[in-house]
């Protein structure tokens, strides 16, 4: 290791003051810290990347009652999984849940497998949260290195650069597993993503409650928020798309199911197009006699890589020459048990006790 990543404490002191100041203040009582089981901790260690726990618990508790086991997981239709994501974010999460399910049953006897190996070989596990699943589930030595941990050893150690860069990331694993002791290891995994989710935080670290506050080379320097650094930051392009509600004579919207990978995979949206034009065509073609009405406000939906500016199109049709696998008619006031992207659901939520041609007000 460099001089700026060597250990700033042994081993055993590091897990002593850790250990200390989990027991008590960590976090003891969160629901998949109760019967802990490699399934309970898989899908919550999906369920919190990049979410914090306050967000997490009701989908975790309302997942766990619909889906308790693997093999109901595995058995369900991707709607039904994506239905109990819907505003969770990152819906590539619950694919891979589903996928990950599935290879599981058929392939390992339900049972997961539990080497890091073989875990991180599943879609949507990493090779942190295959060490999560071991620590937290068999109290088996496995080392992790979240978002948390990054940011605490970072700071730490002052360790420069980006940590998603691989120079840096090795630079984290090291130290990761010096750290991580052979005893009381799923005390050990939750503490240090404890510290950084409650004391390390990313915006306003409460050092003078830390346990390594005297050691921090990052405190040390008053450089606290400049580590970990944040990666190269790029202009996010803006892109616009016309989102059509169409409705029928019952009040029903018409929805279309994303293709499986990109944008809202395998979620159901509504009908999308580049411009005006292109969606009064597609209504010339399918819809004919359909009648347009004015376009209501256009809003922002932000995604990490890209900003989508939205302007919904509303439509009545009485008919519709067809439908087919990919689109279904949705009533907002009997809501279907099925996926639907973030903006939709708002739209479609709002929409419910209006006419269509008074858009939802605040």
């Amino acid at each position: 290791m460099s001089e700026t990543t060597s250990p700033v404490l042994s081993a055993a002191e590091f897990q002593r003051r850790l250990l200390a100041w989990f027991d008590v203040h960590g976090r003891h009582d969160l629901p998949w810290q109760q019967e802990r089981t490699p399934y309970r901790v898989w899908v919550s260690e999906i369920m919190l990347q990049q979410t914090q726990v306050a967000t997490v618990i009701p989908y975790f508790e309302r997942f766990m009652a619909r889906f308790p086991d693997i093999q109901t997981l595995a058995a369900a239709e991707q709607d039904e999984v994506l239905h109990l994501w819907t505003g969770l974010g990152y819906y590539a999460r619950g694919r891979n849940l589903h996928r990950a399910a599935g290879v599981v049953v058929d392939e390992h006897g339900s049972e997961f497998p539990m080497d890091t190996e073989s875990l991180a070989a599943l879609p949507g596990i990493g090779r942190s949260t295959a060490g999560a699943i071991i620590a937290q589930s068999s109290g088996e030595r496995a080392v992790i290195l979240d978002g948390n941990v990054k940011r605490s050893l970072s700071r730490l150690h002052a360790v420069e650069g980006w940590p998603g860069r691989p120079v840096v990331e090795r630079r984290l694993w090291a130290l990761a597993e010096h750290y991580t002791p052979q005893a009381r290891l799923v005390d050990y995994t939750q503490a240090i993503m404890d510290l950084g989710a409650t004391l390390c935080r990313r915006g306003t670290p409460e050092c003078v409650r830390c346990p390594f506050a005297d050691v921090c080379v990052a405190h040390a320097r008053g450089e606290e928020r400049r580590f970990p650094e944040s990666k190269p930051k790029k202009a996010l392009p803006t892109r616009t798309t016309r989102m059509l509600l169409l409705l029928d004579a019952r009040g029903r919207v018409l929805l279309e199911q994303r293709p499986a990978s990109g944008l809202w995979g395998g979620l159901w949206s509504l009908p999308q197009f580049d411009d005006h034009a292109k969606l009064q065509a597609w209504l010339d073609s399918h819809a004919p006699g359909s009648g347009i009405e004015p376009a209501w406000t256009p809003f922002t939906h932000v995604f990490s890589h890209f900003r989508l500016e939205i302007t919904p199109q509303p439509a009545r049709v009485e008919r519709l020459d067809a439908v087919g696998e990919t689109r279904r008619w949705y009533d907002p006031l009997n809501p279907d048990a099925i996926g639907l992207a973030a903006p939709v659901k708002s739209l479609l939520t709002g929409l419910a006790p209006f006419a269509l041609d008074t858009p939802p007000g605040p």
